[in-house]
């Protein structure tokens, strides 16, 4: 796979700064997500309030934080990385979600979290790939962000059916007792990440083992949300 190296992985023009992946035109370019609720990212009518969706039925995480839509360009660079054997991708994608969250940080919407969580994949599933996925971003956005990272202590206890064209039961079905929690979370603000936020069934899962836990909070980051 012919790799970007000094070009922007979007426009594929030349970059001042080469580790960026992406230049400034097309990160400001780049749609971001616009009046949705702070709890579920689904369009509502304010950014600073639950949507009714999550004050009936409210998600065990406090925020849900995703750049934009799972839609062109974005979404192509993330199949790209998953399914095209192409792991540099991932300080690019990490680098781009924190320069999201840190203006959402400087605006006063979330704080900072005391650690950071990935959702895993099955050890199966990550020999076949090569490399976790996630893993790759969440371990540079921890050492940026100073927040404490241990990827082995959120793991998936058993081989799962992949989420994609799976309906909502399905999916609950497919992820029930799927993942175990080692440590102890008490009054800890923890953020966990996963790429693609679709139904939010596997973060849902994976949140409320941390609530069990002990954690005062859970912010749920992505890069896409699925609207």
């Amino acid at each position: 796979m012919l790799t970007m190296v000094g070009y922007c992985w979007l426009c594929h023009q030349s970059l001042y700064f080469a580790h960026h992946g992406i230049c400034h035109i097309c990160h400001q370019q780049l749609k971001r997500l616009q009046r949705v609720c702070p709890r579920c990212a689904l369009p509502a009518k304010s950014r600073d309030f639950p949507c009714g969706r999550c004050l009936k039925n409210p998600p065990p995480w406090q925020h849900l934080i995703a750049i934009t839509d799972y839609a062109p360009p974005l979404s192509r660079l993330i199949q790209r990385y998953k399914y095209h054997g192409t792991p540099q991708l991932a300080t690019v994608l990490a680098r781009l979600f924190l320069l999201h969250w840190l203006q959402g940080y400087r605006d006063g919407r979330w704080n900072k979290p005391d650690c950071i969580l990935g959702i895993p994949l099955h050890s199966k599933k990550r020999w076949r790939r090569g490399f976790d996925q996630i893993e790759l971003i969440t371990q540079p956005l921890s050492r940026w962000l100073q927040c404490h990272y241990q990827p082995d202590l959120l793991w998936r206890s058993r081989a799962t059916l992949t989420q994609r064209g799976l309906s909502a039961t399905q999916r609950k079905t497919n992820l029930k007792h799927a993942f175990q929690l080692r440590g102890d979370f008490t009054d800890q603000n923890v953020a966990i990440f996963d790429d693609v936020i679709t139904t939010g069934t596997t973060l849902h899962e994976a949140s409320q083992l941390l609530i069990r836990a002990g954690a005062h909070s859970v912010q749920a980051w992505a890069i896409c949300r699925t609207l």
